[in-house]
C-alpha cells in the first residue's frame, strides 16, 4: 500500500460481509476513504490497488476484483476454504468455534434470583435462560466464569410468605414445594391486604378527602375480588388461612416486626424466614436441574445485613457529600454523582436528564434492596474482575444508581467492571399474568407443556421409535425449545411466547435446528464411516458453497457473541445454519454421489455441520440429540 499509494496514510483494511455471494466472501470499503485524501475517485483507487495487490501468501484467496463504485472484492478458494473448515472442526470437535480470549478474566454472572415467595414463572424464565446462555459462551471464550444466584429474603415479602407458613403451623407443604409457598403467599397477601385497608378506609372516612377514600375503595374492591377468585381456587387452604389470620387484631404489626427482626438479625425471625425460604429454594433447584441450568453459589441478602456490611455502607456514605435527609428518610444523591464525576456520556444519559436520589433508609430505620446491594457488589467485585447482573431492564435506574454508588465511596475501578445485562418482557397472547391472584405459568408448566406437545410430533414424525427413546427425546426438544425461544429473541425486544412459534420443526426455532443436527447424524451412519478421500474442489454448487462460508464464519459469529455479550446472534447463527443446511441436503445427493471423491467431499461437509449445530447450540445450553 505504501509504494502504490506513499500519499495514503492507512492504518488497515476494514471487511465486510459483500450482500451476495457474487461480490465474494470479503469487500473492503477503504478506497472511499482514500479517496478522501487523494486526488482519484474510488474505482480508480480499487482497481489500482487490485492491480498491485500479491495474493499469492493468502492460500484462503483465490482472487480480489475491483467493483461497484470502487470496492475491493475478496474472492475465496474454496477448496482450501473447505479443507481448513472441516479439518479444524474434526479435530478441534467440541471446542470447534470457541475462539480463545487473551486477557482470561474471573467473572460472577448473577441470574435468576426470584424471590422466594412464588415459583418461577414464564416471565422470569427469560432470566436464567439468558445468565447460562452467557455463562457458558464467556467460559467457552477462556474466562473463569462462577453462577451466582442472588436470595432476596429480606423484606415485607418475605416476611409475609413466613407470616402464612407460620399460622399454618410450619408444617411443611404438599406438592412441588415453591408451587405451594407461592399460593400461600398469594392468600396471605390477599388477606392482610384486605384487613390493612379496611382499617385505612375506615380511617380515612372520617377526616381524608373524598378522592382519598375513593381511591382507598376502589383498592379494596380489586383486593376483595382477587379474594373471592382465591377462595374459589383454594377454598381449603384459603379459608384454614383466613380463619387463623381473622385470630390477629392486626397482622401487619406481626408483618412488620418480622421485617425489622429479620434485617436486625433476631433469632425467631431468621429461623422462621429463613425456613421457609429453603423450602421455596427446593423446589427453585428442582426447576432449574430439570432445565440443565446449574449454579455454584446462592448468596443471601441477609447475610450481608447480619454480618454488619450493610451498617458499615451506610456509615461510610454517609460520611461523602452524596447522602443527606428528608425528615427520617436517607437520599442519595446520585445526579450530583454523575455531575461530579462526569458520568453523563459515559452512562448515556441524554442532556437534561437528572439521574432521581436513591432512597437508602425509611423512616422506620429498614434498608431498601438497592442499599442492601452496595456491599454485596462490593464483595463480589472484591473476588473477581467482571460482574455481570442479568436483571430485567425495568431495573435499569436501581442498577444505575448502584453503580453510582460505588463511584460515590471511592471505587471508580471497579464500579466500571460491573455490568447490567438487561432484558426485556415476556408476553403470553391472550393471557394476563397476575401475581395478585396468584395467576401465572410457571416455568414447570411450560416445560410441561412444550414436552407434551414435543412427544406428539415426535411420535408423527419417528413412530417406530420405542416409547421410552420418544420420551427422552421429547424431553430434549420440549425444554430446548423452551430455552431457544426466550434466548433468540434481542434481549432488548420482549419475547411473545407462542406455541406455534416455540415448536415449530420447520423455521427458526430449537426443534428444527435440533432436526437438522439429527438429519446430519442420521446421514453419517447410514455411510458407515467418515469420507477417505474427498476432493474440495469439486464443492462447486452455490448450496455447497454458502454451507461452507457459514461454517467457516462461525469462529468470528462466536468472537462477536462473547465480546459484546450477544447470546441471540448464536441462535441465529445455528437457524440460519440449519437453513443452509437443510437447502444444500435437499437439493444434493450425498451418499452415492458421483465420483466418490464429491460423495466424500459432501460427507465431510456434512460432519462439521453436525459438530457446529451441535456446539451452537451447546453454547445455548440446548441439547443437541442424535435421532429425533
Amino acid at each position: 500500500m505504501s509504494k502504490t499509494l506513499p500519499r495514503a496514510s492507512v492504518l488497515s483494511f476494514m471487511f465486510a460481509v459483500p450482500p451476495s455471494p457474487g461480490f465474494g466472501e470479503l469487500s473492503s470499503s477503504i478506497c472511499f476513504e482514500l479517496a478522501k485524501k487523494i486526488k482519484k475517485t474510488p474505482l480508480e483507487l480499487a482497481k489500482q490497488i487490485v492491480k498491485v495487490m500479491n495474493v499469492s501468501p493468502f492460500p484462503l484467496i483465490q482472487s480480489t476484483q475491483a467493483a461497484g463504485g470502487g470496492y475491493i472484492n475478496f474472492h475465496a478458494d474454496y477448496a482450501e476454504l473447505s479443507s481448513m473448515t472441516f479439518k479444524s472442526a474434526q479435530i478441534l470437535d467440541t471446542e470447534y468455534g470457541h475462539v480463545k480470549t487473551d486477557e482470561p478474566k474471573s467473572i460472577i454472572v448473577e441470574h435468576t434470583s426470584v424471590n422466594p415467595i412464588h415459583p418461577i414463572h414464564v416471565g422470569h424464565a427469560r432470566n436464567p435462560v439468558l445468565g447460562d446462555a452467557l455463562a457458558r459462551i464467556l467460559t467457552a471464550h477462556g474466562h473463569k466464569v462462577s453462577r451466582h444466584y442472588y436470595v432476596d429474603d429480606v423484606g415485607r415479602q418475605s416476611a409475609v410468605i413466613a407470616y402464612g407458613y407460620e399460622k399454618l403451623g410450619k408444617l411443611k407443604p404438599e406438592g412441588k414445594l415453591d408451587h405451594s409457598i407461592g399460593t400461600i403467599y398469594t392468600i396471605t397477601s390477599c388477606i392482610t391486604e384486605i384487613q390493612r385497608l379496611k382499617r385505612e378506609l375506615d380511617q380515612a372516612k372520617e377526616s381524608a378527602p373524598a378522592e382519598e377514600v375513593t381511591k382507598l375503595q376502589q383498592e379494596l374492591d380489586d383486593w376483595a375480588s382477587a379474594a373471592v377468585d382465591l377462595e374459589g381456587r383454594f377454598p381449603q387452604l384459603f379459608n384454614e388461612l383466613l380463619g387463623a389470620i381473622n385470630k390477629d387484631k392486626n397482622p401487619e404489626h406481626r408483618v412488620n416486626d418480622l421485617v425489622r427482626g429479620y434485617e436486625a438479625g433476631e433469632e425467631e425471625a431468621k429461623q422462621l424466614i429463613r425456613e421457609v425460604c429453603q423450602i421455596c429454594i427446593e423446589g427453585f433447584r428442582e426447576t432449574l436441574d430439570r432445565a440443565e441450568i446449574f449454579l455454584d453459589s446462592w448468596d443471601w441478602e441477609s447475610s450481608f445485613a447480619w454480618n454488619g456490611d450493610v451498617a458499615r455502607t451506610l456509615d461510610e456514605l454517609k460520611k461523602t457529600p452524596y447522602v443527606f435527609r428528608v425528615g427520617d428518610v436517607l437520599e442519595f444523591d446520585a445526579e450530583k454523582v454523575v455531575q461530579d464525576f462526569d458520568l453523563k456520556e459515559k452512562l448515556g444519559l441524554r442532556k437534561g436528564y437528572e439521574v432521581p436520589s436513591l432512597t437508602l433508609m425509611r423512616a422506620d430505620g429498614t434498608t431498601l434492596y438497592t442499599t442492601r446491594d452496595i456491599p454485596y457488589s462490593l464483595w463480589k467485585l472484591q473476588r473477581v474482575e467482571k460482574v455481570i447482573n442479568v436483571v430485567g431492564m425495568e431495573q435499569k435506574l436501581s442498577q444505575m444508581q448502584l453503580k453510582l454508588t460505588l463511584y460515590a465511596l471511592g471505587h471508580r475501578d471497579i464500579a466500571e467492571n460491573l455490568i447490567h445485562f438487561a432484558y426485556n418482557l415476556v408476553t403470553l397472547p391472550g393471557y394476563v399474568m397476575s401475581s395478585r391472584r396468584g395467576r401465572y405459568i410457571t416455568m414447570d408448566e411450560v416445560m410441561d407443556e412444550a414436552v407434551r406437545r414435543a412427544y406428539e410430533e415426535v411420535t408423527k414424525r419417528s413412530p417406530h421409535l420405542p416409547d421410552e427413546q420418544k420420551r427422552q427425546i421429547s424431553d430434549i426438544v420440549g425444554i430446548g425449545a423452551m430455552k431457544y425461544a426466550l434466548v433468540e429473541v434481542d434481549p432488548a425486544k420482549p419475547v411473545t411466547f407462542t406455541w406455534d412459534r416455540v415448536l415449530d420443526f420447520e423455521k427458526n426455532s430449537a426443534p428444527y435446528i435440533q432436526y437438522s443436527h439429527a438429519r446430519a447424524c442420521s446421514i453419517l451412519r447410514k455411510a458407515s464411516g467418515k469420507p477417505k478421500n474427498p476432493d474440495y474442489s469439486l464443492l462447486t454448487k452455490p448450496k455447497e458453497r454458502d454451507t461452507i462460508v457459514m461454517l467457516a464464519r462461525f469462529p468470528e459469529v462466536f468472537l462477536d457473541a462473547a465480546k459484546n455479550l450477544r447470546p441471540n446472534t448464536i441462535a441465529d447463527f445455528a437457524n440460519a445454519l440449519a437453513d443452509k443446511f437443510n437447502s444444500f441436503y435437499t437439493a444434493l445427493r450425498v451418499i452415492g454421489a458421483e465420483p466418490v471423491e464429491l460423495g466424500d467431499a459432501r460427507l465431510a461437509l456434512v460432519d462439521a455441520t453436525r459438530i457446529v449445530l451441535r456446539n451452537a447450540l451447546n453454547l445455548l445450553g440446548i441439547v443437541a440429540p442424535e435421532r429425533m
